[in-house]
């Protein structure tokens, strides 16, 4: 069964010619909260929305990993480093899905600024690059990126973010261009201890998708999360580890049709400053 699906997978990009380029979301974390993440702010924010940068404080660096269905040809792999200056923060961000056959990278180098204490604006510059197997050869296009994060009220977060707002057009044949991806969503957090995020995701071609999403931090060191999405039907559930300067993240999720994957996150922060309990803003 895991071998048709495969073939049907590479066939279906085949058919199209030089296709692909989702902007595939990455971190264990969001993850495990239903990929609501476009107001959430962390490592992994240099590909969620680049306007959560700016409040970022700290230097840092991770990786993930993501075996969808239980095939590797269908893993996706990433990595990050984020680097704050006085100015705002810089960000790097480099991704990888599929096999020899078909893959798809992304390679983003992104800045974040604060404007206010209660107001953050980001962007990135991407170059998105698809290799097709069997004679069918690879392609690469430059793509652009815009978000904002902000904090109107105690407790709650909002942020937007637009993936190829220019459209960049991928192959002559059928006209083929990168997604354009528009996100809209909100946190907010109840205490110290719960945080619920919500968003609307859509693809200026396909039906839009509503995700959310909860996180509960037990104790000091472990969080407990869980999420949902639509278009198609999807949970997810997973969990944090922090020891002081590194985190570990796990999550599974679980598709309607093609079942299980497991997401995998690991995060190392740089020089970090003593933290009190998040603050309510």
């Amino acid at each position: 069964m895991k071998k048709i699906y495969l073939t049907i997978f590479s066939l279906s990009f085949a058919l199209v010619g030089i296709a692909g380029n989702e902007n595939f979301p990455v971190g264990a974390r969001s993850a495990s909260m239903g990929n609501a993440s476009v107001s959430l702010i962390d490592l992994w924010s240099v590909q969620h929305n680049q306007g959560s940068l700016g409040f970022l404080r700290n230097a840092s660096a991770g990786v993930y990993y993501e075996n969808r269905y239980s095939l590797k040809e269908l893993s996706l792999k990433g990595g990050a480093v984020v680097l704050p200056i006085k100015g705002g923060t810089f960000g790097l961000c480099i991704s990888n899905f599929g096999y020899s056959q078909y893959n798809e990278s992304k390679y983003s180098l992104s800045f974040g600024k604060t404007l206010s204490e209660k107001l953050s604006i980001g962007v990135a510059m991407d170059y998105l690059s698809t290799k097709i197997g069997e004679g069918y050869g690879s392609k690469g296009v430059i793509a652009a990126e815009v978000g904002i994060l902000a904090k109107p009220m105690k407790g709650l977060t909002i942020g937007a973010h637009i993936f190829n707002p220019t459209k960049t057009k991928l192959a002559d044949y059928n006209n083929e261009r990168v997604p354009t991806i528009i996100r809209l969503g909100a946190n907010y957090r109840f205490s110290d201890k719960v945080l619920v995020a919500v968003e609307t995701e859509k693809d200026l071609s396909l039906q839009p998708i509503f995700k959310a999403g909860i996180e509960y931090k037990a104790v000091r060191e472990f969080y407990l999360r869980a999420g949902i999405g639509s278009n198609p039907t999807l949970s997810s559930f997973g969990f944090g580890l922090n020891f002081k300067s590194v985190k570990i993240d796990i999550s599974g999720s679980y598709h309607q049709v093609l079942g299980f994957y497991p997401q995998f996150g690991l995060m190392y922060t740089f020089d970090k400053k003593e933290e009190s309990p998040p603050k309510i803003l």
